[in-house]
């Protein structure tokens, strides 16, 4: 496997935690808004956003040890 495709497989990787997030936080927004007033709901959809945000924060970690590892071993 050439190093051009190893790098295309970790930018679709990357893409898609990047997807996941937007959609994630998109839909907890709109969920959100329905429940204007509730203050756990409201609380519990800014916990889901938040781990969902920092889970891709690890992803990209991982992304980047991978990334070093093909381009420079």
């Amino acid at each position: 496997m050439t190093l051009g495709a190893k790098l295309a497989i970790v930018l679709g990787a990357f893409i898609a935690i990047l997807v996941i997030v937007i959609y994630m936080a998109f839909r907890e927004r709109k969920l959100g808004r329905a429940a204007a007033g509730d203050a756990a709901a409201e609380q519990a959809s800014d916990a889901r956003v938040l781990m969902v945000i920092f889970g891709a924060i690890f992803g990209g970690m991982l992304l980047t040890v991978i990334v070093a590892y093909i381009v420079f071993l």
